[in-house]
């Protein structure tokens, strides 16, 4: 039972995400009535150019001169909306071709004509209305996708940094990539298909209801038989498309961590290893969508071999009836021919079928990212925060990632204008407490409070907009120097450009470039050295002009030499500013306003670096080591 309900969820969470994921269609829904219309357009053409064959056959071989002046002596019938109505005056009007004719042959001759322009006209607007239909539904699946890529990656900014902390980045990368792709040509076009072909399949069957109900039975039996086998057969292939879709976004995950570490990879001789953790992702993968094609390819012949056996069936009972006079040789021929019709729209059904649970996998797995928890937001009437004017507080704070807290009882007050340091050994919760200031994350406990205000009354984007921040990580983007120092702030001159690079002793080197600020640095900024990319992530912030600065071991992974130009560039920063700084190096915080020691997420010392050492405790102890290295 446990197993069912299981399931059953399951399914019901299919749904919703396909829902999810169908809604972007809304804006499109005209194209989408434009779809419907130019497909049952096409179906009904596609129908009468077959049953145009009915009067085409009894031309060349059956009708006599006496039946078409029948016709011509009925006259024209009142037209209404029924086949009865239709084929009363197609006869007539044929009828009159023949019988006005100079001779009966003559007359035949002409009539043979005027079925062909008119089968041939038929067959035209069958396809022009086939291909307006396709036409119009271009859009509607382009805008979906377009929708869909906009939403997910809107939601990938704005969730919180712990949600990265549990995922792959390539499993991200391959979500927006494969994902959307497969939704693509497995759920856009499989909807589509489930939408057209049901129309093509009533339509030719309640012709054929109306030429031989006798004959129809047959399909009526056996075509829900065909669709309960290749139903349950593309039921099977849910999980395996899920799997599928996974262990691609392993394989992209992969690829993505072999170019960031390809240094290291090479440094220890690791090519065999990694290339083995490669082969062996790419050979399950390889087995695993051997078995989704072999699956998925079975739903075509599968259902055409269904479709002959109900036309075996049919061709021996309506073969009966034509014997017996139950029917004309003509009607069972056209019957014949309008059977073969459903059995593509029903191939075409069970694809679609096939297709949608497959991409239903993917419409999970971009469902995981669509709705997933955004824990930070602004609370209702959040307001902004006016410029800092006076201090922030942390009051009482604690904080944890799982099950552990990594920040407990963390008491600080930070003044406009100073500069507090932060201290201590390797995940002792330096970082941790930093990135609360600006909403990277929300305490558990506790508060914390600017200008008197807690920063969950305000809004994010005001927050973050009085703060800079400069990481050990230089994060530069590919592209100019210009774009990345100009990052995140609209309508900046060149001139403020360079006098923010000035600042950040970086206007020298970057001139000595062949294009100056217009030189693009490549991917992370591939094409400078460490303490390049840092001064160029200084005057960023340089430029933004904040009143708070979070300084998180800037110079920790720079050379002597480039540490004092890099140290030197935030020292010119941090005049007239608030600044967080976390330091590895205690020789660069000595004028810090404040230091405070941080050990196992509790504050264990606090002052200046004189009064520190004087106490000859934690921070005295890292100091020794320090001077003793």
């Amino acid at each position: 039972m446990a197993a069912y309900e299981q399931y059953n969820w399951t399914y019901i969470c299919r749904v919703k995400n396909l829902a999810k994921i169908l809604r972007f269609a809304l804006p499109y829904k005209g194209y989408v009535v434009l779809n419907i219309a130019f497909n049952l357009l096409a179906v009904v053409f596609s129908l009468f150019s077959i049953t145009m064959l009915i009067p085409f056959l009894d031309l060349i071989f059956l009708k006599k001169e006496a039946e078409y002046n029948t016709f011509y002596a009925n006259g024209p019938q009142e037209l209404t909306f029924s086949i009865d109505s239709l084929i009363d005056n197609f006869n007539f009007y044929l009828s009159k071709t023949i019988v006005e004719s100079s001779s009966l042959d003559q007359g035949k001759f002409d009539a043979l004509i005027l079925l062909c322009i008119i089968i041939g006209l038929l067959f035209f607007f069958k396809n022009l209305f086939g291909y307006l239909a396709l036409f119009s539904m271009a859009k509607v699946r382009m805008g979906v996708l377009k929708e869909l890529r906009e939403n997910t990656f809107a939601k990938l900014l704005h969730l919180p940094l712990s949600y990265y902390s549990e995922e792959r980045k390539g499993d991200i990368i391959s979500r927006l990539s494969n994902d959307v792709i497969e939704i693509e040509w497995s759920v856009l076009l499989g909807i589509e298909m489930i939408f057209r072909e049901p129309v093509n399949i009533i339509l030719f069957l309640g012709t054929m209801v109306y030429m031989s109900p006798e004959l129809t039975v047959f399909v009526f039996i056996l075509l829900p038989v065909t669709g309960l086998v290749i139903g349950k057969v593309g039921n099977s292939l849910k999980k395996t498309s899920e799997e599928g879709q996974a262990m691609s976004g392993q394989i992209l995950s992969t690829l993505e961590e072999t170019l960031s570490g390809l240094r290291i990879i090479k440094a220890f001789n690791a090519e065999n290893k990694t290339y083995d953790k490669y082969h062996k992702q790419n050979v399950n993968f390889f087995n695993l969508m051997v078995k989704v094609y072999r699956r998925r390819d079975l739903a075509s012949p599968l259902s055409e071999f269904f479709g002959i056996i109900i036309l075996i069936v049919i061709l021996w009972f309506g073969g009966k009836l034509v014997l017996s006079d139950g029917i004309s040789a003509s009607v069972f021929i056209a019957f014949t021919l309008i059977f073969s019709q459903i059995i593509a729209p029903a191939k075409g059904l069970s694809k679609a079928w096939y297709n949608v649970q497959r991409g239903a996998a993917s419409a999970d797995r971009l469902g995981d990212i669509i709705n997933a928890p955004v824990k930070i937001k602004d609370k209702e009437n959040a307001v902004d925060t006016q410029p800092f004017s006076s201090e922030i507080s942390l009051k009482d704070v604690w904080f944890k990632y799982g099950e552990d807290y990594v920040l407990k009882g963390i008491n600080l007050t930070i003044k406009k204008g100073e500069t507090i340091a932060l201290v201590g050994s390797s995940g002792g919760g330096k970082s941790t407490l930093a990135d609360l200031i600006p909403r990277f994350h929300d305490v558990e406990k506790g508060d914390v409070v600017i200008d008197g205000k807690s920063i969950k009354e305000l809004t994010i984007r005001s927050i973050r907009n009085q703060l800079g921040v400069v990481t050990q990580q230089s994060i530069l983007f590919n592209d100019t120097i210009f774009n990345n120092i100009a990052f995140g702030v609209d309508n900046v001159s060149k001139e403020e450009v360079e006098q923010a690079a000035k600042v950040a002793n970086a206007h020298n080197f970057i001139s000595g470039f062949p294009n100056g600020y217009d030189t693009n640095i490549g991917d992370g900024g591939s094409k400078l050295s460490g303490g390049q990319k840092q001064r160029i992530s200084i005057a960023r912030a340089v430029l933004k002009n904040p009143p708070i600065l979070i300084l998180d071991e800037a110079t920790s992974a720079l050379d002597t030499e480039s540490e004092k130009l890099v140290q030197n560039a935030l020292n010119n920063l941090m005049k007239n500013r608030t600044s967080l700084v976390i330091a590895h190096r205690l020789s660069t915080i000595q004028n810090a306003s404040r230091i405070i020691v941080l050990e196992e997420g509790k504050i264990v010392e606090s002052g200046t670096h004189s009064e520190l050492l004087e106490r000859k405790g934690t921070y005295f102890k890292l100091s020794q080591l320090q001077s003793f290295d």
